[in-house]
Order: C-alpha cells, then sequence, then structure tokens
C-alpha cells in the first residue's frame, strides 16, 4: 500500500482560502485521523485527495507519483462516505461488484474479489439481500466492501459512523480497527469525534480553521499539546482551563478568592505579572497530590465504576469537571478539597501557546 505526502496543499474558493498550506507525510499502511471541529477543514481536505475537489496550490503525491491533475479513477484510492451511497434496486453483491464491472474485469474476478471482501467482512449470509432488508452497520460495511474490492492504494473514510446509535458506532470503531491489521492498508479517515480519533489512529492530525494545528499519536497529543486547542480538543472529558497569574513564584487563581498553586516543572519560569491559563485534566483529580481547590459540587454523575462530579469555587465561579473513580460517596452541595498533582498541570500563554 502506498503512503501520501501533502506539500503545502492549498484550498481557495474565490478569494477565500479555506485549506491554508498543509504539509503533512503519511507513511504506508499508517492509521491517520484527520479531527476538528465542524469547518475546520477536514472533509475538504480528504476530497482533494480523492480527486473530488481540485488543489488550487501545492503538491499531493501517492506512492511517489504526483496526482494533482490525475483523474480521481486513476489515483488508487477508494472511498467510504458518510452515506452509505447504495443502490437501493440492487443486491449486496451487485453493490460490492459494480465498480469492477464498470472497469472491465471479467466475471470471475468480480466474484473472487467480492467473495473475498464478503468474508473478511463477515457478509456471506447477506449477499442476496438489497439495502432495505439490511440494518444501518451492515450498510456501512456493504460500502467498505466495496472499497475493498477495487485493491486501492489508500482507503479514505469520510465520518463513516456519523448515522450509526452509540452502541454500533463502538463496534463498528473495532471492526475498522481490525480490518487495518488484516489489509495492512494506508487509511486517512476523518470525525469530528476525538474519541474514535483517540482509539482508531497511529497518527492524529488536527486541524483547525484550515490548518495543521498537531500531529502526533493519540497519546502524545493527550500528554503533551502544543497550544490550548489541541488541549480541549483532545480528551474526554475536556480539560478544565483557569484563570492565573504569576506572583513570587506561585500561581494565584483570582477565581479562587486569590488561592495559590505551585508552579509546575518549566524550562524557563514566567515572569511575574504574567497573565497565563491553568490546564487540569479531570484525570488528575482521581490521584490526590499536594495541590488542591476548595470546591462545592453542584452535579454528580455516577457512572458505576467512575462517577464525574461538576463543581465550583463558589456562585458565579468556573465549573470543574473532577473524574473521581467510583465517587459513590459524593454528593450536590458537599464541599471537598480536589488534591491533584501539580507537576501534571498544563500552562499556556495568552497567546494560547504552551508553556514547557
Amino acid at each position: 500500500m502506498g503512503g501520501l505526502t501533502l506539500k503545502d496543499i492549498r484550498k481557495t474558493y474565490g478569494a477565500v482560502e479555506v485549506i491554508k498550506g498543509v504539509n503533512l507525510e503519511i507513511a504506508p499502511q499508517e492509521f491517520v485521523v484527520f479531527v476538528g471541529p465542524s469547518g475546520c477543514g477536514k472533509s475538504t481536505l480528504l476530497r482533494m485527495i480523492a480527486g473530488l475537489e481540485e488543489i488550487s496550490g501545492g503538491d499531493l503525491t501517492i506512492g511517489g507519483r504526483r496526482m494533482n491533475e490525475v483523474d480521481a479513477s486513476q489515483r488508487g484510492i477508494a472511498m467510504v462516505f458518510q452515506s452509505y451511497a447504495l443502490y437501493p434496486h440492487m443486491t449486496v453483491r451487485e453493490n460490492m461488484g459494480l465498480a469492477l464491472k464498470f472497469a472491465g474485469l471479467p466475471a470471475s474476478e468480480i466474484a473472487r474479489r467480492v467473495d473475498t471482501a464478503a468474508a473478511i467482512l463477515g457478509l456471506q449470509a447477506l449477499m442476496d439481500r438489497r439495502p432495505r432488508d439490511l440494518s444501518g452497520g451492515q450498510r456501512q460495511r456493504v460500502a467498505i466492501g466495496r472499497a475493498i474490492v477495487r485493491n486501492p492504494q489508500v482507503f479514505l473514510f469520510d465520518e463513516p459512523l456519523s448515522n450509526l446509535d452509540a452502541e454500533l458506532r463502538v463496534h463498528m470503531r473495532i471492526e475498522i480497527a481490525r480490518l487495518h491489521k488484516e489489509l495492512k492498508a494506508t487509511i486517512i479517515y476523518v470525525t469530528h469525534d476525538q474519541v474514535e480519533a483517540m482509539t482508531l489512529a497511529d497518527k492524529i492530525v488536527v486541524l483547525r480553521e484550515g490548518r495543521v494545528e498537531q500531529v502526533g499519536r493519540p497519546l502524545d497529543l493527550y500528554d503533551d499539546p502544543d497550544n490550548l486547542f489541541v488541549a480541549g480538543f483532545i480528551g474526554s472529558p475536556k480539560m478544565n482551563f483557569l484563570k492565573a497569574q504569576v506572583s513570587g513564584g506561585r500561581l494565584v487563581l483570582p477565581e479562587f478568592a486569590g488561592q495559590t498553586l505551585p508552579l509546575p516543572p518549566l524550562r524557563s519560569a514566567p515572569d511575574d505579572g504574567a497573565e497565563l491559563t491553568l490546564g487540569l485534566r479531570p484525570e488528575l483529580f482521581r490521584r490526590g497530590g499536594e495541590a488542591g481547590l476548595e470546591l462545592m459540587i453542584e452535579i454528580v454523575e455516577h457512572l458505576g465504576d467512575e462517577t464525574f462530579a461538576y463543581a465550583t469555587p463558589g456562585r458565579g465561579g468556573p465549573v470543574l469537571t473532577l473524574a473521581m473513580g467510583e465517587g459513590r460517596d459524593l454528593s450536590p452541595g458537599q464541599r471537598l478539597t480536589a488534591r491533584f498533582d501539580a507537576t501534571r498541570a498544563m500552562l499556556f500563554d495568552t497567546r494560547g501557546q504552551r508553556l514547557r
């Protein structure tokens, strides 16, 4: 399977630039997820790779070959869309083999490829059904099978699980991860769901407003985000952010009646009076530590083996999310000192850039 290179890729519509100089290397057999909020350009970028959108600037290479002007049908890619895009009057077998029929392959080769894909996806018993007789998950597997039979260099997935319910999404995530291992394929997968990104990706590309904010392995982005945007986007529940100011080598929290905290380890200490943002992941509060915040619990969500508590320093203060393990003894109105390890806190400057 081929790798991809995107060099200063740009997309403009008239005077509006929506993809703003993307540079990216995708290795053969790598599973890469484009993630970001709606409107960040992730689907546009995917469609440019597929050949469904014209590239306004830069170079796209697939398997070492420049593809900017190459027709979509000749790029060696196969795409799975959010909508299943199955022909309702055709059987599963006919839907899966249609592109091969148009390509002029012999009937015996079409049958072989379709049967192989059906075995990989567990569709053998459904081959004579039509889409109306299938569940959402089965239809999505047929759409994936239609891509597999083409033996592409690269698979492109555009939010393929958005139409499925929560339980089925989890099941299909497992199926797609298994498929990647079995096919040893290069996959580019677009989603706005950072849980999908964290669980599927070898490498995550975080996009915002047509630019790449950070690229890395899922846990690297979680543990070491470059900026406020990535820190807030990666992780569920999302990171807590608090206003802070440096004074006498400590952090003063104005929203907590001037309570102070130790500075986390930094290569160089910020100047006295510097205004910063303090980032605390909800998971920090379950481990204890030398630092603590005085809070009152407003709402508690008991989820069995885990409890989320939403707490404030007082009326009108910021709401913090605390992941407290079981936390069965927590209740609304309760006051607590939420302790955490200050060395694992994160600081961001006024531009949103991480201090390290």
